[in-house]
C-alpha cells in the first residue's frame, strides 16, 4: 500500500474476495485480468459448475449486505457489486445459462479466444498452454451438458445461433485452423521447443480439435433440431439483459422511440457532411468518392497496424499534454492484428501490473486487404485514447482508492462503450475530426449504433416495423441495417446475427453515450460557473467501471 493509499475496509475485503473467487471459478476471466495462477485451467461450464458460481454469488451478496460502508468509495462498491450479483442471480433463475449460445461472446468463442492473451515467450509459458489445451475437452463437454439440460427443460437458443456457431468451428479445427497453427508455430525465444513439449502441444491441439468437432456434431445433430425458430427473446429476458449491459434500468419503449429520432438526426448530419465533401452528393456518392481516393487507403494488415499505432501514439502524447492527466503506465497501448478472421475490432485491458499493456485488436476478415483511414480514424479513438484504453487503464492504475474488483472487473458495456462513443464526439469537439471525411466516418459508426438501438429492441420485443408492415423479424432487420451502414454484406450479416443472439448488448453503446451525456450535463448544471470538463472526466474515470445508475448516483449525489 502506497503512503497515501486509502486503508482497506471490510467492503474492500469482500470485493477482493469476490475477485479471488472469480479467478478460481473462471480461469478464462483470470487470464483477461492478468491473474496467471489459473492459466492452465478452464471454467467448469457444466450445470454443476454453473450452480457453484451461483452459490458463490449468493454468499458474497449476503456478506456485502451485512457490511457497513465507511466512506463514499465503499458506498459505490457496495451499491454496484450488490447490483451485479443480484442481476447475475436473476439471470440464473431465468435459466439464461441453458440457452447461452451466440456468434460472438459465448463459451465456444471464449474457450478459444483466451489464447490470444496468454504469454508465449518461453518454454515454461508454452507448457502452460499445452496443459490448458488438454483441458479443452472437459470445458467443451461441460458446456454440451448444460445445453443438453436446456433441451430437457425446453430452454434453448434460437436455431440461427446454433447453425452460425457450428459454421465457425471448422476455422478452429481445420488442418490449417487455429489450434493446429497454435501448436505448429510455437517457438520460445525464436528457437524450436524441446521435443517432449512440442509433443504435448500437438496432443493438446489434437484434443482441442476433437472436442470442438464433438461440439459441432452436437450442435448440428442434436441442438439444431430442438432449438427455437424465433430469434426474439421477449420483453422479460430482454429487460434483464438490458440491465446487465447497461447497469441501469431504462424505459425500453421510450428508448425505442428515442432511437428512431436519434437515427434520423444522424442521417441528417451525415447528409449535410456528404455535401461538404462533394457538393450536391448523397451519402453513398460521398462514400464512393472517398473510397476511390488512394491517399485515404491503407494496403495490407501491417500497414493498417502501423497506422493504428502511429495514430494512437500521437493522440496519447497530445491529449496527455492538454486535456487529460494520463498516468505514465497508461501511455503504452499496443495495436495488434488478431490471429483470427472474424471481423471484430476490440480492446483488451492491461494486466494489474501493466506487464501486459492494453491492446487494440483488429480481426480482419479473410480476403480483406484494403482499409480506409477516413472510416477508421474514429475507431482508433474509440478503442484507444480517450476511449477504452484511457477509461480502463486509468481504473487499473487507481490503486490508491479502488479495490481489485473496482479496478479490474466492475463495469458494463453501457459504461465502457457509452464512454467510447462519448469520446468519439469529444474528439470531434477538440478538432481531431475537422476533415469532413473523418467526421463522415465517425457519423457512419454513430449512425450504425443508433440503428441498432431500434433494430435490437424492435426484434426482441416484437415491435411494429417502421414501415408499418408487420413486426420486426430477422429479414427486415437485415435490410434495415443494410440501409444504415456502408459495410460489406458479410459484415452486415454477422452484425445482425450478433444482435439476434446477444440481446441488449448492441444498444448499450448508444444508450450508454446518451446516459454519459445526460450525467455530464446534469453535473455541469449543478456546478454552474465552477464546472470543469477536465475535472468531470477525472472524477468519472477515477471511479472505475461501474453501472450507469451507480455512475449517475455517485456523481450527482
Amino acid at each position: 500500500m502506497t503512503p497515501d493509499a486509502r486503508p482497506q475496509t471490510e467492503i474492500d475485503r469482500i470485493a477482493e474476495g469476490w475477485v479471488d473467487t472469480l479467478v478460481e471459478l473462471s480461469p478464462i476471466l483470470a487470464t483477461y485480468i492478468g491473474r496467471d495462477e489459473a492459466n492452465d485451467r478452464y471454467d467448469d461450464f457444466s450445470p454443476e459448475g454453473v450452480e457453484r458460481h451461483a452459490e458463490a454469488a449468493r454468499s458474497a451478496l449476503a456478506a456485502l449486505e451485512a457490511a457497513e460502508p465507511v466512506d463514499d468509495v465503499d458506498r459505490v462498491t457496495r451499491a454496484d457489486l450488490s447490483s451485479e450479483l443480484r442481476l447475475g442471480l436473476e439471470l440464473h433463475e431465468a435459466r439464461w445459462h441453458l440457452r447461452d449460445l451466440n456468434v460472438i461472446a459465448s463459451a465456444p468463442q471464449d474457450i478459444r479466444q483466451v489464447y490470444d492473451l496468454m504469454p508465449t515467450g518461453t518454454a515454461d509459458e508454452w507448457a502452460v498452454i499445452a496443459r490448458r489445451l488438454s483441458a479443452v475437452p472437459a470445458a467443451v463437454d461441460g458446456y454440451i451438458a448444460t445445453l443438453r439440460e436446456g433441451i430437457a427443460q425446453g430452454v434453448v437458443p434460437a436455431v440461427r445461433q446454433v447453425r452460425e456457431v457450428a459454421a465457425q468451428i471448422p476455422r478452429y479445427t481445420a488442418a490449417d485452423g487455429f489450434f493446429a497453427g497454435l501448436a505448429s508455430d510455437a517457438t520460445a525465444d525464436g528457437a524450436e521447443l524441446p521435443g517432449a513439449l512440442a509433443s504435448d502441444l500437438e496432443r493438446g491441439s489434437r484434443a482441442a480439435r476433437e472436442a470442438y468437432d464433438r461440439l459441432e456434431r452436437f450442435l448440428t445433430a442434436e441442438l439444431a433440431g430442438a432449438a427455437g425458430e424465433d430469434d426474439a427473446v421477449g420483453r422479460e429476458l430482454y429487460a434483464l439483459n438490458s440491465r446487465r449491459f447497461l447497469g441501469a434500468t431504462i424505459d425500453l419503449d421510450e428508448t425505442y422511440e428515442w432511437g428512431i429520432e436519434e437515427l434520423a438526426r444522424m442521417v441528417a448530419e451525415q447528409e449535410s457532411i456528404a455535401r461538404e465533401i462533394l457538393p450536391g452528393a448523397s451519402v453513398a456518392e460521398a462514400v464512393a468518392f472517398l473510397e476511390a481516393d488512394p491517399s485515404r487507403k491503407l494496403v495490407g494488415t501491417e500497414a493498417l497496424r502501423e497506422w493504428m499505432q502511429e495514430t494512437s501514439d500521437r493522440a496519447v502524447a497530445e491529449l496527455g499534454r492538454s486535456h487529460f492527466d494520463i498516468p505514465e503506465a497508461v501511455r503504452r497501448l499496443e495495436c495488434m492484428i488478431a490471429p483470427t478472421q472474424e471481423g471484430g475490432i476490440y480492446y483488451t485491458g492491461p494486466t494489474d501490473d501493466f506487464s501486459r499493456p492494453g491492446r487494440m485488436w483488429w480481426s480482419v476478415p479473410e480476403g480483406v486487404t484494403e482499409f480506409d483511414t477516413w472510416r477508421e480514424l474514429t475507431t482508433v479513438y474509440h478503442e484507444g485514447v480517450p476511449g477504452h484504453h484511457l477509461q480502463i487503464g486509468q481504473a487499473v492504475h487507481n490503486r490508491a482508492e479502488l479495490n481489485s474488483w473496482r479496478r479490474l472487473l466492475a463495469g458494463t458495456s453501457g459504461h465502457a462503450e457509452g464512454w467510447a462513443l462519448y469520446a468519439e464526439r469529444l474528439m470531434e469537439q477538440l478538432g481531431y475530426l475537422d476533415d469532413p471525411a473523418d467526421r463522415l466516418g465517425m457519423l457512419d459508426g454513430q449512425r450504425m449504433r443508433a440503428a441498432r438501438v431500434v433494430l435490437d429492441i424492435g426484434v426482441h420485443l416484437g415491435k411494429p416495423r417502421p414501415d408499418g408492415e408487420g413486426t420486426w423479424d430477422a429479414d427486415f432487420a437485415l435490410g434495415f441495417l443494410r440501409e444504415n451502414v456502408n459495410m460489406s454484406d458479410e459484415f452486415v450479416r454477422f452484425e445482425v446475427n450478433r444482435y439476434l443472439g446477444w440481446p441488449g448488448q448492441a444498444p448499450a453503446y448508444k444508450v450508454g453515450q446518451r446516459i454519459w451525456e445526460q450525467v455530464r450535463d446534469a453535473y455541469a448544471a449543478q456546478r454552474g460557473d465552477a464546472f470543469s470538463i477536465k475535472e468531470f472526466h477525472r472524477r468519472a474515470l477515477d471511479m472505475g467501471g461501474v453501472g450507469l445508475d451507480t455512475l449517475k448516483t455517485a456523481l450527482l449525489a
